[in-house]
C-alpha cells in the first residue's frame, strides 16, 4: 500500500534532504589530482561588444574564440553569419543585432548577470567532478567550458561540442521561480532543473552520456531501468556531497516519497509485468522526466507525489546494490560491461525497503 505523506513532519525532513549531502566516507582523496578546468564567460564577452559596431566587435572577438564564435554564430543560434564579419552581412545586421540590442534579450542578459557575476562556485564543483572522475576513470579528458546565453532557445541547456568542448546555457538555470520559463513552454515539473545547483549534474550527465548512449531500442524495462541506474551510480561518485534531490532532479518530496515506498513501487512493476515489457508505450514514461508516474502518482495529491522518472530511482537502487554485493567490480568495469539485466538484478540480491 502507498504511503502518503503528511506535511508536518515533511518540512523538518526537506530542511535536512535540502541542507545535507552524501559524505561519502569512501570517497577518495583527490587533493593531488591536477586538474586544469577552462571556463570561459563567453556570454559577458558577446554583450560587452559595441551595438554601434558589431561586425567590428565580432572581429576581435574572433581572435578570443577562433574556433567556437562561427560555431556559435552558425550552429547555436541560427543566424548564418559564415565568419563573414561586415555590417552589411543580414546575419548580423538582423539577427546578432537583434540578439544584442532586443529589449527582452538584454533583460534576461541582465539576469544572468546578477545570478552569475561569476562562476567560481560552479567551476569549483566541476573541477572536483572531474578530480574524482579521473581518480575512477584515468582516461577521462577535460573539455573546456562554455558558459553562453542562448536566449531560452535551448532544449538542451547542456551539451557537448566534441570531446574538447562543452557548452552550459547559464539561461537556462536562473531558478524555477524566473518568468521566462512559463513564457517558453517548459514543464513545472521541469523546475528541479533550473536551479543554478543542477548544473553539474547536468554537465556530468551530458558528459556521461556522449560515452555512454542510452538505448531504448528493443530493450525492457529493466534494462533501461539499469541504464539509467549506471549513469545515476557514476553521478552519485563524482558528485558525492551533492543531494538525491539535485542528482535526480527530483523534489524533496519526490525523494521522500520514493523511499518511504520504496517496496511498494516495485511491486507495482512486479504486478504489472512492467519489468520484462518491451511496449515502449508502457516503460518509456517511468525512466524519462515527467509530471508523475502513471497508474502510481497523482498530480493533483500532494500526499502522493511520485516522480514521472521513477524508473530511474528505482534502477539506480538496483545498481547500489548490486555494487555493494560486488566489491570488486570497478566503477570502469560497471560503466563498460554490457549486462543481462535479468542476471544482474539476480546479482545484486536487491531488497526494496519499506518505511
Amino acid at each position: 500500500m502507498i504511503k502518503k505523506l503528511s506535511v508536518l513532519p515533511l518540512l523538518i525532513v526537506l530542511f535536512l534532504l535540502g541542507s545535507c549531502g552524501d559524505n561519502n566516507s569512501k570517497t577518495p582523496d583527490v587533493s593531488d589530482v591536477k586538474i586544469n578546468l577552462q571556463t570561459y564567460r563567453f556570454d559577458l564577452d558577446m554583450y560587452a561588444i559595441d551595438t554601434n559596431h558589431i561586425a567590428e566587435g565580432l572581429t576581435q572577438l574572433s581572435k578570443k574564440y577562433p574556433d567556437f564564435l562561427n560555431f556559435f554564430l552558425d550552429t547555436v543560434m541560427p543566424y548564418n553569419v559564415r565568419g563573414n564579419y561586415t555590417d552589411t552581412n543580414i546575419g548580423i545586421r538582423e539577427g546578432v543585432h537583434e540578439y544584442l540590442t532586443y529589449h527582452d534579450f538584454v533583460h534576461l542578459q541582465d539576469t544572468i548577470r546578477r545570478n552569475f557575476p561569476d562562476t567560481k562556485e560552479t567551476d569549483a564543483e566541476l573541477t572536483k567532478g572531474y578530480q574524482l572522475m579521473k581518480s575512477y576513470l584515468p582516461e577521462t579528458k577535460v573539455p573546456r567550458i562554455m558558459y553562453i546565453n542562448r536566449n531560452l532557445f535551448a532544449k538542451t541547456p547542456v551539451f557537448s561540442v566534441d570531446p574538447t568542448l562543452a557548452c552550459i546555457c547559464l539561461d537556462m538555470f536562473l531558478g524555477p521561480q524566473m518568468p521566462y520559463y512559463v513564457s517558453v513552454g517548459v514543464p513545472t515539473y521541469m523546475a528541479p532543473h533550473l536551479h543554478k545547483n543542477y548544473i553539474p549534474v547536468a554537465h556530468f550527465r551530458d558528459h556521461y552520456l556522449t560515452i555512454h548512449q542510452f538505448d531504448a531500442d528493443d530493450k525492457t524495462l529493466l534494462d533501461m531501468m539499469i541504464q539509467c541506474g549506471k549513469e545515476q551510480y557514476f553521478l552519485h561518485k563524482i558528485l558525492p556531497n551533492t543531494p538525491d534531490s539535485v542528482l535526480f532532479g527530483f523534489t524533496g518530496v519526490q525523494v521522500l516519497f520514493c523511499e518511504r515506498n520504496e517496496a511498494e513501487l516495485y511491486n507495482f512493476f512486479v504486478q504489472n509485468n512492467l519489468l520484462y515489457s518491451k511496449k515502449e508505450t508502457e516503460t518509456r514514461t517511468y525512466v524519462t522526466d515527467g509530471p508523475f508516474a502513471r497508474g502510481i502518482g497523482s498530480p493533483t495529491d500532494p500526499g502522493n507525489p511520485t516522480p514521472g522518472n521513477v524508473g530511474t530511482w528505482m534502477g539506480y537502487r538496483i545498481v547500489d546494490a548490486y555494487m555493494a554485493q560486488n566489491p570488486k567490480v570497478s566503477l570502469k568495469e560497471l560503466l563498460d560491461t554490457r549486462i543481462d539485466a535479468a542476471k544482474f538484478l539476480d546479482g545484486a540480491h536487491y531488497r526494496p525497503k519499506s518505511k
